[in-house]
């Protein structure tokens, strides 16, 4: 299986700590819990960078990488729709940070596939960094250069 991720400087593009949503948090994490956000292709994980881009701050170059996935039967949860919280979609929604902190911290699985938030119909994997075994089965494929369409940061702006 392979996944994708976007970074904004070469050197974090190989990075698969999770260590970003470890300090930050996200939309299926509070901070504290390791998660990484990856996409199930290249233009969801372009488009999950978007919509954090600042318009008037452009970032001068990003990365693109692709993750390498060896999984087995039952390795990657999928959740059913039934189980997102309500409101999952919201910024900041308390319960989704919650779940996500319980799927990282009993770690029964590898990674978690869930509905994008930006194209519902597209699927992000949260991996958990702390599963066992976690970096034998998780590789960076590749790292390329991603130009920045502009046009993409004018649609937002509008």
């Amino acid at each position: 299986m392979v996944l994708y991720r976007i970074a904004k400087a070469k050197q974090r593009a190989t990075d698969l700590s999770g260590m970003g949503a470890h300090k930050f948090g996200g939309r299926w994490n509070n901070a504290g819990t390791y998660v990484l956000y990856t996409s199930e292709n290249s233009s969801l994980a372009y488009l999950e960078n978007l919509v954090h881009f600042d318009p008037d701050i452009i970032p001068p170059k990003l990365f693109i990488t692709s993750i390498e996935l060896e999984v087995s039967p039952g390795l990657i949860y999928t959740p059913p729709d039934t189980a997102y919280p309500k409101n999952w979609m919201e910024i900041g929604n308390l319960e989704s940070k919650r779940l996500g902190d319980k799927w990282m911290r009993e770690s029964k699985h590898l990674g978690v596939r869930v509905r994008s938030a930006v194209n519902p119909k597209e699927f992000n994997f949260l991996l958990n960094p702390l599963f066992p075994r976690y970096h034998d089965m998780v590789k960076v494929g590749s790292v390329e250069p991603l130009p920045v369409d502009n046009r993409l940061i004018k649609i937002k702006m509008a």
